[in-house]
């Protein structure tokens, strides 16, 4: 199995810190967002990664190479400036993700989590499925985005991780152009091709020069990788 870092962001809520780097090298403790998503691929057994680039892409690029010091092989899906959007930059990679396998894990590559990417390696999807991650609703984000799709009488919303699992066909219909990935999953829900976990482990999205100074002080006194 294949997996994807979305990495083509502009990261304008993270100015001045991204006016020259883009935002998956931004540092936790040390080390850049991106590189903590990639150790964990490794650790759950994916060692074949596609990473999209855009604003400042090239600077990721320079950074980890073909992934060979990790022990990975890393390939790059080079958007137009601007990007193309979570569900349209999917779709351009498509062909890079689906050459042995129809499903893949795709990974926001400004999140920090503990997740155990594992665990959806271990999920089977039918054709046109997904499955993604929810999390408890942060204070940017109080009303949440999803219900849980399998208690059905639960009206409590939750916010979607940034992770999830996917199969080719899901995104059969995407024309490579700017579109997000929302509207899909929630169109996905009702046609019932959708589901998805609750996640309570260590999960921050880093969106903000505030919200990533919260975690560094958070990890000077952890030892989470």
């Amino acid at each position: 199995m294949k997996a994807m870092i979305l990495a083509a962001g502009r990261g304008q809520r993270m100015m001045p810190l991204t006016a020259q780097i883009p935002k998956p090298l931004l540092t936790v403790a040390g080390k850049p967002l991106i590189a903590y998503h990639l150790e964990r691929l490794k650790r759950a057994g994916i060692d074949h990664v596609v990473i999209n680039l855009a604003w400042q892409g090239e600077k990721i690029e320079q950074h980890f190479g073909d992934g060979s010091q990790l022990g990975m092989h890393i390939e790059y899906s080079h958007e137009p400036e601007g990007g193309l959007e979570t569900a349209g930059g999917i779709a351009m990679a498509l062909p890079k993700l689906c050459t042995e396998e129809d499903v893949f894990v795709v990974i926001n590559g400004d999140i920090f989590t503990d997740y155990d990417l594992h665990a959806l390696t271990q999920l089977q999807l039918m054709c046109g499925e997904a499955h993604i991650v929810l999390v408890e609703n942060p204070a940017h984000n109080p009303d949440g985005d999803f219900r849980l799709t399998h208690q059905p009488l639960n009206e409590q919303t939750y916010t979607f991780s940034g992770i999830g699992l996917y199969h080719k066909d899901f995104f059969r219909d995407v024309m490579i152009s700017k579109r997000p990935l929302g509207p899909m999953l929630r169109a996905a829900i009702d046609e019932h091709m959708l589901s998805c976990e609750l996640f309570l482990g260590q999960w921050h999205d880093i969106g903000t020069p505030e919200r990533l100074k919260e975690i560094n002080i958070v990890m000077e006194s952890s030892d989470v990788g």
